[in-house]
C-alpha cells in the first residue's frame, strides 16, 4: 500500500472564531444546517440546506452506513486517599476512561481494567487506590506521563452498573471548559440508534438523526447498515506534531460483519453509493476495504490516519460535522474532498454562521475523483 507523503500540520490551519463552536445542540436534531459540497466540473459547489433535506440528496440503491456505538459515562471524579508515608493529604483525581483492556477474576486481584487519561497524573503511582464513589473504586496498576491503567473493584455487568452511577458524560474538553455537564447531555450526546456500549465520545454526525429522518431515508430507497466502532478519547487530543508523519493515532476497536460486507459490496456492484455517516464509520470501512475496493469482514483495532494523498476504497459520500483547525478530522475531509475545496467550504461556513464541532451543524461531501480511485 502506498502511504500519503508527510505534510506540515499548519497546512490544515484556518481561522475559527470561538463563537462558531456550538455548546448546545439544536432542537429537533434534524433542524441543524447542512452544507452540501458538490463537484461541478472540478469546482466545489456550496449549497446551504438543512439536515432534514438529506433524503432528497440521495438516490435509490444508495446505502447509508452509521456507527451504532453507545457512549458510556466515562468521566470519573474521585479521591486518592492520603498516603501513610509521603505524598501529603488526599488528592482530587479526574479520570477519563478511553480503552477497555479486559476483566480480571477476583482471585487475580480486581475487575475491569481500563486505560485512562488522568489529572493530575503526576500525583499518582502504581498501587494507589482511588475512590470514585457509588461503590466504584480502582487501583493504579501503572502510570506514564498522562495516562494510567486502572484495575477496578467490579467487572462485567456490575462494573457497567457502577459506572452508570458514578460516571458522567465525557463531553469534549472545549465544551466542558465552558459549561458544566448536565443531565440532558446523557441523552442528547447519544445517537437515536446507539446500541453497543463502548465509546467515550459520540459519533457526532449521527446526533442529527431523528426517527422521522431515518424513516424518510428508508422511504427514499436508501438502505441503512449499522457497523460498530468504539470511539476513544484520543479523538479529543490535539495534534502537537509539526508534520503529519509524527502524529500517533490512538487505536479504536471496530467490527464489520461478513453479512454487512456482502451487502455493501452487492450495493456497489449495482451502482449504489456508500454514504458514511461520520468519520468513525468512514475510518472503519476504509480499514475493512482491500486495495481492490472489496469490503471484507473486520473485527479488531484500527489506527488508520487519513491525510491528503490517501486513495479511498470504500466510501463515496460523507456526512460529517465541522471540525477544528489542525485536527486529524479536518485532515480527513481534506483528503476526501480536496484541501482547497474544504478550506473554501469552511470559510463559507464561518461567514454564514454555521455551528462547529460535536453539537454543531453538518456537511455532506462528495469524494474527489482526481488522482485515481473508484
Amino acid at each position: 500500500m502506498l502511504y500519503p507523503a508527510p505534510m506540515r500540520v499548519d497546512h490544515f490551519d484556518f481561522d475559527l472564531p470561538q463563537e462558531r463552536i456550538a455548546l448546545e445542540p439544536v432542537t429537533p436534531r434534524d433542524a441543524a444546517r447542512l452544507l452540501h459540497v458538490t463537484r461541478n466540473g472540478g469546482d466545489a459547489g456550496l449549497h446551504d440546506r438543512m439536515v432534514r433535506d438529506l433524503p432528497g440528496l440521495l438516490r435509490p440503491g444508495d446505502v447509508m452506513v452509521v456507527n451504532d456505538t453507545r457512549v458510556i459515562p466515562a468521566q470519573l471524579a474521585g479521591t486518592r486517599p492520603a498516603r501513610e508515608t509521603g505524598g501529603g493529604g488526599p488528592v482530587a483525581v479526574e479520570a477519563t476512561l478511553h480503552k477497555r483492556l479486559d476483566d480480571r477474576r477476583e482471585d487475580r486481584g480486581g475487575g475491569a481494567r481500563w486505560r485512562a487519561f488522568m489529572r493530575p497524573a503526576k500525583r499518582l503511582k502504581a498501587g494507589d487506590a482511588i475512590d470514585f464513589g457509588a461503590g466504584l473504586s480502582a487501583v493504579v496498576e501503572d502510570r506514564d506521563e498522562a495516562e494510567a491503567t486502572l484495575v477496578f473493584n467490579r467487572a462485567g455487568a456490575a462494573f457497567d452498573a457502577a459506572l452508570a452511577r458514578a460516571g458522567a458524560t465525557p463531553l469534549p474538553p472545549y465544551i466542558a471548559r465552558k459549561r458544566a455537564v448536565c443531565d440532558a447531555d446523557r441523552a442528547r450526546y447519544q445517537t437515536v440508534y446507539a446500541d453497543k456500549d463502548g465509546s467515550v465520545a459520540a459519533p457526532t454526525a449521527g446526533l442529527h438523526f431523528t426517527e422521522r429522518l431515518l424513516s424518510a431515508v428508508e422511504a427514499a430507497g436508501v438502505a441503512r447498515i449499522a457497523v460498530t466502532l468504539h470511539v476513544g478519547a484520543g479523538t479529543f487530543l490535539p495534534v502537537t506534531a509539526e508534520e503529519t508523519r509524527d502524529h500517533k493515532m490512538h487505536a479504536e476497536w471496530g467490527e464489520v460483519t461478513a453479512e454487512q460486507a456482502d451487502a455493501l459490496n452487492a450495493a456497489r456492484a449495482k451502482g449504489g453509493r456508500i454514504l458514511s455517516i461520520g468519520t468513525t464509520s468512514m475510518r472503519l470501512l476504509e480499514s475493512a476495504a482491500g486495495e481492490d475496493g472489496i469490503i471484507r469482514p473486520f473485527c479488531k483495532e484500527t489506527d488508520i490516519f487519513i491525510t491528503p494523498g490517501y486513495r479511498f476504497r470504500a466510501v463515496d459520500l460523507l456526512m460529517t460535522n465541522f471540525h477544528l483547525p489542525r485536527s486529524t478530522l479536518f485532515m480527513l475531509v481534506c483528503a476526501f474532498s480536496g484541501t482547497d475545496e474544504m478550506k473554501a467550504a469552511y470559510a463559507h461556513a464561518v461567514e454564514n454562521e454555521y455551528r462547529f464541532y460535536s453539537y454543531g451543524d453538518a456537511c455532506l461531501l462528495e469524494r474527489k475523483r482526481e488522482g485515481g480511485g473508484r
